[in-house]
């Protein structure tokens, strides 16, 4: 399994827009995600720092299934009209530096 750490940022005035409708996911796209192998997805605010960790067995696999998936291309419109630049999906994540098991 892999753990891949994500940053986005907001557009200023954005954060609460984005804490409420970000509160819940559609469930079709819980379940897509589900199926194309994640078992946890997390996120965190700070201000307009948006941090995800994600726990996928594949994850250029999940961005290969996602691009074609209709929930997912909703869900990400509505989504990134809140974010500051655009998300690259190609992204494999932040480096990680250190970890303490």
């Amino acid at each position: 399994m892999q753990r891949i750490a994500l940053r986005t940022r907001l557009k200023p005035g954005c954060e609460e827009i984005y804490d409420r409708e970000h509160a819940s996911i559609p469930p079709e796209l819980e379940a897509e995600l589900r199926a194309f192998g994640v078992h946890s997805w997390r996120i965190w605010r700070s201000g307009r720092e948006i941090f995800h960790y994600v726990e996928v067995d594949d994850y250029a696999i999940l961005q290969a299934k996602l691009r074609d998936s209709t929930v997912n291309q909703a869900w990400q419109a509505q989504m990134n009209r809140l974010l500051d630049g655009d998300f690259d999906p190609d992204d494999g994540g932040l480096r990680k530096v250190w970890e303490m098991s």
